[in-house]
């Protein structure tokens, strides 16, 4: 990693190492609600997305190094990623297989389409004054989130998102544009949990979830019924108990 990156890796509880890969907003701090509850029974860890990143390979090793630096004596990790963490995810077990014990991927997909959107996004939030963005947010809100996330989460999330910067988000839509690893899932090995919000009007997770799992061998599917696209949030799911029915 350049000297100049600060992952800001957070860890907390004991046990088989756990790392949380963030989604677009990149800070790693939307993993507030789960972190604790998977503290009781594993090591995990937080870190942030360097924001001057231009190319999947750089976060793909920065990830690497991360689950170096937690994971005692060179085990593999369990890696978790979110949305455009989940696309990260999908890249570092692709690369760097070795490293990764097993796979949880939620609301995300192995190429975005249309490109067009993309494109679009980028533009749009080159001309938008970055001090405007909490308002976007919270005018998109009911896009983001479900009728299972309560209010103050919501309020929490916004909070949270105004420490995301404009180069990062820009720089990450703009690696999207060249990410594609669907001619490749069928290389993934490790045992994969692909998670899929049954609402979620952002990524079309549940058949992007089913796509994935017919190339990964020995993948499993579970659909978050009724939960939008950020719902990690929420109080009604418990990650760690689903990574403890599915790996037992």
């Amino acid at each position: 990693m350049g000297s100049t990156y600060d992952p800001r890796v957070e860890v907390q509880g004991d046990g088989p190492p756990v790392v949380l890969v963030p989604g677009m907003d990149g800070t790693g701090r939307l993993f507030y609600r789960q972190t604790p509850l998977l503290a009781r029974s594993y090591r995990v860890a937080t870190y942030a997305l360097r924001d001057d990143a231009t190319r999947m390979e750089t976060l793909v090793a920065d990830l690497a190094s991360v689950i170096d630096s937690v994971a005692l004596a060179g085990r593999p990790a369990i890696v978790v990623g979110e949305s455009f963490g989940g696309a990260l995810s999908l890249s570092l077990a692709l690369a760097r297989p070795e490293r990764v014990e097993a796979l949880v991927i939620l609301n995300s997909f192995p190429y975005f389409a249309p490109q067009l959107r993309l494109r679009l996004a980028i533009h749009g939030l080159g001309i938008l004054p970055w001090g405007a963005m909490p308002l976007v947010r919270r005018l998109t809100a009911f896009r983001m989130h479900s009728k299972h996330t309560h209010r103050d989460d919501v309020q929490r999330f916004l909070a949270l998102t105004r420490q995301s910067t404009k180069a990062g988000y820009i720089g990450r839509l703009r690696i999207l544009e060249r990410y594609d690893v669907r001619h490749r899932l069928h290389d993934i090995r490790c045992p994969t949990l692909f998670l899929a919000a049954e609402q979620d009007h952002l990524v079309p997770s549940v058949p992007q979830a089913r796509y994935m799992a017919t190339r990964v061998s020995g993948s499993t599917v579970r659909v978050l019924n009724g939960h939008g696209h950020i719902c990690l949030i929420a109080q009604s799911i418990n990650l760690a108990s689903v990574l403890a029915d599915w790996l037992r």
